[in-house]
């Protein structure tokens, strides 16, 4: 009943469509590559030619430039593959390593990689992790340093998804060690190019896929690999996470309603006690409970999803989800298995292969431990996050790296200027405003045809007290205006209508 709500009469043909194909092409080979850990480039190529791929990318380079419940669809039906290895082979490709080349490399980029990603020919990775930076992107090591018209890339990778038999990476990498996060650029590093080696890395999970641990050693790569603008990478890694979260949500709501169903064909073949095991009230109680949290998990799945599809840009809601499916579905696989009791524990029964699959999901895409921090900075700091294109107030490319909070370090001059700006296309307050710094003051005088800013320390109808740091974040939407008051964050003195009016200052 819920997908009416979302999915269309020609989303569920598409559905059909690559059931149908997986079911056929797929199913019947997933133990073979589960056993030969790899999957064959032959399969991407044929459902390229079918149009799974590039779902919503642009037509004009192969894509179908469709809305995203179709990648919804995609990401669902292949996870009920059950092999995890053969889900996140694509899902790197599809979502979080080729965005990056169609949302900020330039046409020559997206001209060479696009169409090949999108018909199956071309197999890409993103290349984040380092031995000493997992989910600390801005401190990675590896190294892209010009020398004329290319880059001179160092340093190392690991735990890369399609690191082997892959065609290239959207490789994190530091053009300025010195800059913090202001110095993460992301290069397109093509895996046959002289200097880059591999290794594989053996895995609980995952089986049919690759990862593998790359090095780069002088490795030359042109300068027109790079993607987008140089000091840029960090916030577009940090731009792309929702989308990477939110094809695994899908994708794992479906392997656990998989597993319930799958369980539940045994539960009524197998017999204990002179009858089935769904007829003992403690099995059919844990069953019931299973269903009730995937069904609302599902729910909320589709919801986060009709956000990102209407364009809203949601870190708290979906970092929930992915909390809650990666943890839920460790828990759907361990009592699944429960279920068949011996034959859980046996490699030809499903539930073993998805027990050590899903183990993988409150690690990658950000640890549960992650998304509960970032959950709790949303919930208890007010912190706000937004796109990195909106509303900078310093130029990232020339500061001098970034507090412990993430925060830029920024001058009081670059304070002043910035409101100073502002104020000038804002209506006039018609009274008299004052932000006290501390050390610093800056007054803002709004009783002539345009509002003045000067700095000094002078009576004012309204006086605000707030920390540089904390100012930085009211003005780059990160703080709530209204939290930051109830949490002491930011005191008023004198007129709260003056107060009131820095929306639109603001």
């Amino acid at each position: 009943m819920m997908n009416r709500y979302y999915f269309t009469e020609e989303h569920e043909m598409f559905r059909q469509s690559l059931r149908s194909f997986l079911e056929k092409e797929v199913k019947p080979n997933i133990d073979k590559w589960e056993e030969e850990r790899f999957t064959p480039r032959s399969i991407w190529k044929q459902m390229g030619d079918m149009g799974f791929l590039g779902l919503g990318y642009p037509e004009d380079y192969g894509g179908s430039n469709l809305d995203f419940f179709y990648d919804v669809v995609f990401n669902e039906e292949l996870c009920r593959m059950n092999s995890g290895g053969f889900a996140i082979t694509q899902q790197v490709v599809q979502y979080m390593s080729c965005p990056n080349i169609l949302k900020y490399g330039s046409d020559e980029l997206k001209q060479k990689y696009l169409p090949g990603i999108i018909s199956g020919e071309l197999i890409s990775s993103i290349g984040i992790t380092e031995p000493s930076a997992g989910s600390d992107a801005q401190n990675i090591k590896t190294t892209a340093i010009r020398d004329g018209d290319h880059y001179v890339v160092n340093g190392s990778k690991t735990f890369i998804t399609n690191g082997i038999y892959g065609d290239f990476v959207v490789t994190v990498v530091k053009t300025d060690p010195n800059a913090g996060a202001a110095g993460v650029s992301l290069l397109i590093i093509e895996q046959k190019m002289e200097g880059v080696s591999t290794r594989k890395l053996k895995k609980l999970g995952w089986h049919s896929s690759d990862t593998a641990e790359i090095s780069f050693d002088n490795v030359k790569v042109p300068m027109e690999n790079l993607v987008g603008e140089e000091g840029r990478g960090f916030y577009y890694l940090m731009n792309g996470l929702q989308l990477e979260r939110l094809c695994a949500v899908p994708g794992a709501v479906s392997a656990m309603e998989h597993a319930i169903d799958l369980s539940l064909q045994y539960m009524s073949e197998r017999e204990a006690f002179g009858r089935a095991i769904n007829k003992f009230q403690v099995l059919r109680h844990r069953i019931a409970q299973l269903a009730s949290e995937v069904e609302a998990l599902k729910a909320f799945t589709y919801y986060c999803c009709k956000l990102y599809d209407d364009g809203v840009y949601d870190v708290k809601l979906c970092s929930m989800a992915k909390l809650l499916a990666t943890e839920l579905s460790e828990k759907v696989a361990t009592q699944c298995l429960q279920f068949y009791g011996g034959y859980g524990f046996m490699e030809e029964y499903p539930m073993a292969r998805m027990y050590r699959d899903v183990r993988v999901g409150t690690i990658g895409g950000g640890s549960s431990e992650i998304m509960r921090e970032i959950i709790a900075k949303i919930v208890i700091d007010d912190v706000s996050y937004k796109k990195a294109e909106s509303n900078q107030i310093v130029d990232r490319s020339k500061s001098n790296g970034a507090k412990g909070n993430g925060s830029p370090e920024v001058s009081f001059d670059q304070i002043l200027l910035t409101v100073g700006e502002k104020a000038q296309t804002a209506d006039p307050l018609g009274k008299t405003l004052k932000f006290d710094f501390g050390g610093q003051q800056l007054f803002i005088d709004g009783t002539n045809d345009e509002n003045q800013v000067v700095a000094k320390d002078d009576s004012a109808d309204c006086t605000i007290k707030i920390s540089e740091e904390n100012f930085v974040r009211l003005v780059k939407g990160e703080l709530n205006p209204m939290g930051a008051v109830m949490s002491g964050k930011v005191k008023i003195d004198g007129d709260m209508e003056v107060a009131m009016k820095l929306q639109s200052l603001f």
